[in-house]
């Protein structure tokens, strides 16, 4: 039977560290251009369908991930269906709202427990949307945060997101400029970009032992980190490595100003197997940036339907219990 999981059984299924831990295991195996190839977009007069999909190693399930957008209402729609690799059977089809921002967190999160120094966390956060307190969620269930500042350009925003932590025991307040929620952060998450696309992070804001995580900008047109971010970068980490460095504006915009990218990026593959040690020393400045790939989604869908097939299984067990103690 074919599992259907809509957004919100998808959010009821879903858990920060075992999203971390699935994208850990995944990437350390192999998650090659053959097994996972470059995403296709097909493009209309107002309209456009993009196609990420993927075959990952050993027994996992094989699937693709569609995202549907409409110009004239600027609404995008995900879907994400997987398949057995064994009979070709379709296993599960997903809402995948949901699941593309928890996997992009969740891979951020996984980027940073292996590039940031040891220690608490001073959270700086550029943005206040949902991908944003996705990130701190994510951060905080692999490392401890010792204090998070937000920024966003409206007051309110602000607010809202500092009061969204209110419960879950971290330390969140709120800047009145980038800049200054920078000041005292060991780690800076970007996760917005302007409207006129001009970067809302500036390398001239970093001091040693830094690290920065930029998952905004994943166009040629889109800016959100300065070229002096990346020309002060000991090493770029990428999760798709070919289209961070040649396909991203921050990318282009640096590779303009003279800085050799490609030259310090290494892929997270490369990073969470070992085969790149990431930073060297404690004073060298870590830069993580993400465009989404569909090894995030195959994994994180695959985790949430097998948590909900346990949540099920679980409720199944305890209403017979309690109708056999009934009788």
């Amino acid at each position: 039977m074919t599992v259907l999981l809509d957004d919100a059984a998808v959010r009821t299924a879903f858990d920060w560290r075992a999203a971390v831990d699935t994208l850990r295991e995944t990437y350390a195996g192999d998650v090659d251009g053959t097994r996972f190839p470059t995403r296709t977009m097909a493009r209309g007069d107002q309209s456009w369908l993009r196609t990420l999909s993927g075959v990952p190693a050993g027994d996992r399930l094989m699937g693709s991930k569609l995202i549907a957008f409409a110009a004239s209402t600027g609404r995008a729609s995900y879907l994400i269906a997987l398949f057995d690799q064994h009979d070709a059977s379709l296993v599960a089809m997903l809402d995948g709202n949901a699941v593309t921002g928890f996997r992009t967190a969740a891979t951020s999160a996984l980027a940073t427990d292996l590039l940031a120094p040891a220690g608490p966390l001073h959270v700086a956060v550029i943005g206040s949307g949902f991908e944003a307190s996705n990130h701190l969620h994510a951060l905080a269930a692999v490392r401890e945060i010792a204090r998070a500042t937000v920024f966003s350009p409206r007051p309110e925003s602000r607010r809202r997101f500092v009061d969204g932590f209110a419960d879950t025991g971290i330390d969140v307040s709120a800047a009145s400029s980038a800049e200054a929620a920078v000041a005292e952060s060991t780690l800076v998450v970007c996760a917005a970009r302007s409207r006129d696309e001009t970067p809302t992070f500036l390398g001239s804001w970093l001091r040693p032992g830094m690290t920065v995580v930029s998952i905004g900008s994943t166009l040629p047109e889109q800016r959100e980190v300065d070229p002096e971010t990346l020309r002060r970068a000991d090493v770029v980490v990428a999760d798709v490595l070919d289209e961070v460095v040649e396909q991203t504006g921050d990318a282009i915009a640096a590779r303009n100003a003279g800085v050799d990218v490609g030259a310090r990026a290494r892929s997270l593959s490369d990073l969470v197997s070992g085969r790149c040690p990431g930073r060297r020393a404690p004073e060298q400045i870590a830069v993580y940036k993400s465009v989404g790939s569909a090894v995030q989604d195959l994994a994180v869908a695959q985790m949430c339907v097998r948590r909900a097939q346990q949540q099920t299984a679980a409720e199944f067990e305890t209403t017979s219990i309690v109708r056999a103690v009934a009788k």
